[in-house]
């Protein structure tokens, strides 16, 4: 949805990158997973919008959102709602903030983000000219690298009448990088369930179960570290653009997007084995967001925080088998151990590095929690590593807790070296 003045060469641009850099499996040789792990949903069966799932995104953007779209997003009732155990997003024709067209834009940013899994939602999209739902992903650095270098995953678009949807990417790679495919025909005065499967090496895109797309994505192939890192959803329907065109006088207002469910699922495997002296990052369930050294510090004492993943060695630890089970986590950046501060038992003590002195206080217990996830455990304390209220922003800190199974507790270790 970022930038799609270039998605009509993107066609030809993906036959070329599929022949000349990127491995496509055969759909009879794809692998979905068979057993998924619920993790995160909004069925919206309230009577509001879940604001502690998502963010209203209004106006006009930049440059109409990058793409010349031709509405003015709001969160007015007019435009978003939830009624009938769905998201109802209504595009208008109406002048309103210096536009032509209303509609609305919703995102998880700031609320849910992951790396890997399955995603899909139940949606019974609209049809005209000028029409253009997505249902769709953005890397959650955005913020600190820009598009594309954050990456983008379309699980969903459909511009006008179309009778099929497209599932592409967006990412850089020595300038911007698109693939994409379109999914067999459909009838569109029905739901239809869209669906993204994500792991390190692949991403599969399907239609009621029926894949139409796979892109590889392994050892970063042409470029593509973005898609190893958190993603958040977005959903939206745009008027206009470079890609649909501009509404005519057959396209029907208002107009409806209708969104049953959307759901994250892991897939129910066990976590990879630890390699002792390899050096991983490790992200936090409830943010996505990975434990960091405060400041970029070397110093004794420096805080431990979480924040968005930069690719720094502040954000990067050597894992070491000590024996016993347990296991020292040694800054990459600075050589400072993981540390709880003088191994006092305190309940919400903030974590920090401190140079490495081979105490309990630098010791640490990796507990499997399946799905790629640890738990965290303190030799000399016994409590867990934690963030702090289970926040998703920058900057939370990273702490010692009594075990209680939130998703704050659950580290994704994922080996960058």
């Amino acid at each position: 949805m970022l930038k799609k003045i270039k998605v009509l060469s993107s066609i030809l641009l993906a036959l070329v990158l599929a022949i000349s850099m990127l491995p496509f499996a055969d759909a009879d040789k794809a692998q979905a997973a068979t057993n998924w792990n619920l993790v995160w949903s909004d069925e919206f069966n309230n009577s509001t919008l879940n604001t502690s799932n998502w963010t209203a995104e209004t106006g006009t953007g930049d440059s109409g959102w990058g793409n010349n779209e031709l509405q003015y997003y709001t969160n007015r009732s007019e435009n978003l709602s939830v009624s009938g155990g769905n998201l109802v997003i209504t595009a208008r024709k109406e002048a309103y903030g210096g536009m032509n067209y209303t509609s609305a834009r919703i995102k998880t940013q700031g609320h849910y983000s992951f790396t890997y899994g399955k995603v899909e939602a139940r949606i019974k999209l609209p049809t005209g000219q000028g029409l253009w739902p997505a249902f769709w992903m953005l890397g959650s650095n955005i913020t600190s690298v820009g598009w594309p270098k954050c990456g983008e995953l379309d699980i969903m678009e459909r511009v006008n009448s179309n009778s099929y949807v497209n599932g592409t990417v967006h990412w850089e790679s020595n300038g911007q990088a698109d693939y994409g495919k379109v999914s067999g025909a459909l009838d569109f005065s029905q739901y239809h369930v869209y669906t993204v499967e994500w792991d390190s090496s692949y991403i599969r895109w399907f239609v009621d179960g029926t894949i139409f797309n796979e892109f590889y994505i392994q050892n970063n192939t042409g470029g593509t570290e973005e898609f190893q890192k958190p993603f958040f959803i977005l959903l939206n329907l745009a008027v206009g653009g470079n890609w649909p065109g501009s509404p005519n006088n057959s396209t029907p207002f208002p107009s409806q997007m209708l969104v049953d469910y959307v759901r994250v699922y892991q897939g129910q495997t066990s976590s990879t084995p630890i390699v002792s002296g390899g050096m991983y990052t490790l992200a936090a369930k409830c943010s996505g967001k990975v434990l960091d050294v405060s400041e970029v510090s070397t110093s004794d004492g420096a805080k431990m925080h979480q924040w968005t993943y930069k690719n720094a060695d502040n954000q990067k630890f050597y894992i070491n088998d000590m024996g016993g089970g347990y296991y020292k986590l040694t800054a990459v950046h600075s050589g400072k151990c993981l540390d709880v501060p003088y191994g006092e038992a305190t309940v919400g003590l903030q974590l920090q590095q401190c140079y490495d002195n081979g105490n309990d206080a630098q010791r640490w217990k990796l507990v499997d929690v399946g799905n790629g996830y640890y738990k965290v455990v303190s030799k000399a304390t016994g409590l867990v590593m934690d963030v702090d209220n289970s926040s998703t922003a920058d900057g939370a800190k990273v702490q010692q807790w009594t075990d209680n199974g939130t998703d704050a507790q659950k580290w994704y270790l994922t080996r960058v070296q």
